[in-house]
């Protein structure tokens, strides 16, 4: 299980939506920085600064060959935030149900009003 503050990371990562469409290209694959970087209107400094932030939060990896440094998933990090949700879902889904079965309910000291006359 992932410490809270790797957990920390993992969501301050994806709450950029830069990053997070980073990430949604990284499904596809590995690619180079450069393949990385070409949707985004944004320097090439700026772009490593993002994959420094991805990198440290454990969503990927980087690794160069020669002159060319590309950028991989980490699936594993995802998934841990994925458990994350999975178990806070069912006692979200719980408190919600509870509350529309309370919003269904009649109130009994409620009285029903009486149809307008039309005029």
């Amino acid at each position: 299980m992932l410490q809270h503050s790797s957990l920390d990371q993992v969501f301050h990562a994806l709450a950029d939506p830069t990053r997070r469409a980073m990430v949604e290209r990284l499904t596809s694959g590995p690619v180079s920085v450069s393949e990385l970087a070409a949707p985004f209107a944004m320097s090439l400094s700026a772009v490593g600064q993002h994959i420094q932030l991805l990198e440290a939060s454990g969503l990927v990896r980087t690794a160069k060959v020669g002159r060319v440094r590309s950028v991989e998933l980490v699936p594993a990090a995802l998934a841990s935030a994925e458990d994350w949700f999975t178990r806070h879902r069912s006692r979200w889904e719980q408190r919600l149900d509870a509350l529309g079965a309370l919003l269904e309910e009649p109130e009994e000291h409620e009285v029903p009003t009486p149809p307008r006359r039309k005029r």
